[in-house]
């Protein structure tokens, strides 16, 4: 019965395109943060100063990274929002807000220019951006989650887990499609604006997409009840019982999903073109090749998770991250363009073929990880708290957690001088992780979010632990 009431709750809105529309929309959102982390090495000298190339990376990385650490603000901000007010005019707003400042990126002028100003400005930039990020993927799920029928909620979501990896793949071919018609001298000049500009014509078409779209089914149902919440922040947080529940998706799920997923996929970029100094392009070929062949996976675990549960599927691929990432580097170094710092494996020389397989093993993991979490999260808190509860940890754990990877990587490498170091941050998270989702994070997807139960609104007085 829940199931036919979330199906026809939809009326003429078909699933198909209201998943098409938010993920659309978060597709640019992680398009918009790709581009600023791929171009890196290529443009970071353009606002910084500091006297060394490798000084002005890490000042870009600084930045890189505030995006990501304001991201929990983003998420309490704007979540509130999305349970006051609902969840589409939300995340119309925050991909607005994306948008703006990522086209503004491109316009930017440099420290030539303007001086220390334009590092101000980006810094600035980059926290809207982080800020508007930290409402974005909650108000997607969330919307996704809340049309889906039961039973069929992990499969539903997981292509909204897709739009990341479509982020950063529309991203590298759009840098590498400017390079290559430029040139490298143009490119490096003003050829890298490019990428930046034209997101304000796929930003324009997402919103027109989901502007045509209804409130959510759920959400609406609460709201002729009266029962929207008057305070979310307070309901999630001042709650000891939902409280405990946020701090157990945060340390027993997203933290670890999180390093996991930028390792997989944007440090694995930074590794190739630093460390085993790949060229640009066919690192980044190596990434989209793993990316391609990868993707399909999210929904399949997203899939697998409807019928054996999300909990073992994510512990499983924190628990592989931690015991294989150490083999795959080494194995990275074993196969990079020239000889280097090993580890485990003898030199043998240049093989792309490899170092795709290498990245792309690093993609299960991510798959693992990243495709049912969207509908465990959804179904961990009720519907009136939704939006804020999720989002918080999802941010947290996405945002401080793996948006640090590559700074606090690229540190550890430099004080130790050891280059596998920068795996040691990751692995260490994610072993935590495991651990505490192995003896704590309780099974979720038997939950009905259509009769408003949640995990957390159906507690003991204190939350029990859970194997299964």
């Amino acid at each position: 019965m829940a199931s036919q009431t979330a199906v026809k709750s939809s009326g003429s809105q078909s699933l198909a395109r209201i998943i098409a529309a938010s993920a659309a929309g978060t597709m640019i959102e992680w398009y918009d943060f790709y581009i600023f982390g791929s171009l890196a090495s290529t443009i970071a000298s353009k606002f910084y100063h500091t006297g060394t190339p490798l000084g002005d990376l890490i000042a870009w990385l600084a930045t890189f990274a505030i995006g990501f650490i304001v991201r929990p603000f983003g998420a309490i901000v704007f979540g509130r929002v999305g349970d006051l007010i609902g969840r589409k005019y939300t995340f119309l707003v925050t991909m607005t807000l994306m948008g703006l400042c990522t086209f503004a990126v491109g316009a930017l002028p440099e420290y030539a220019q303007i001086g220390e100003a334009a590092g101000v400005i980006l810094i600035l930039l980059r926290i809207l951006q982080g800020l508007a990020l930290g409402g974005e993927y909650g108000g997607a799920a969330t919307y996704v989650a809340e049309h889906s029928p039961q039973g069929r909620r992990g499969f539903y979501t997981s292509w909204i887990q897709i739009t990341a990896t479509l982020g950063l793949f529309l991203s590298l071919g759009v840098i590498l499609t400017t390079r290559l018609t430029l040139g490298d001298e143009a490119f490096k000049s003003f050829g890298w604006r490019i990428p930046f500009l034209i997101s304000i014509i796929l930003v324009a078409l997402s919103l027109y997409i989901r502007y045509s779209l209804r409130e959510s089914p759920m959400y609406e149902k609460l709201k002729q009840k009266r029962g929207v919440s008057k305070n979310p922040i307070v309901e999630s947080f001042g709650n000891r019982y939902n409280l405990t529940y946020v701090l157990m998706a945060l340390f027993g799920a997203t933290m670890g999903q999180g390093v996991v997923w930028y390792t997989g996929q944007f440090y694995a970029l930074y590794y190739l073109q630093n460390i085993f100094k790949v060229s640009l392009v066919d690192s980044n070929l190596i990434i989209a090749g793993a990316l391609l062949v990868g993707t399909p996976l999210f929904v399949f675990f997203g899939n697998l998770s409807d019928k054996i549960g999300r909990k073992w599927i994510m512990v499983a691929g924190m628990a592989l991250a931690v015991l294989l990432y150490y083999p795959i580097y080494g194995l990275m170094a074993a196969f990079a363009p020239k000889a280097g710092q090993l580890f485990l494996f003898p030199y043998v020389g240049y093989n792309p073929f490899m170092l795709g397989f290498c990245v792309f093993l690093q993609v299960v993991f991510v798959t693992m990880v990243y495709g049912p979490i969207a509908a465990f999260l959804v179904e961990l808190f009720p519907t009136k708290i939704r939006y804020t509860s999720m989002s918080l940890p999802y941010h947290i754990g996405n945002g401080v957690f793996g948006g640090l990877v590559p700074i606090i990587g690229l540190s550890m490498i430099n004080s130790t001088g050891n280059n596998f170091a920068g795996i040691w941050y990751p692995m260490a998270v994610a072993a935590v992780c495991a651990v505490v989702g192995f003896l704590y994070v309780p099974e979720t997807s038997h939950v009905d979010i259509e009769s408003d139960a949640s995990v957390a609104s159906t507690r003991t007085a204190t939350p029990a632990k859970s194997s299964g």
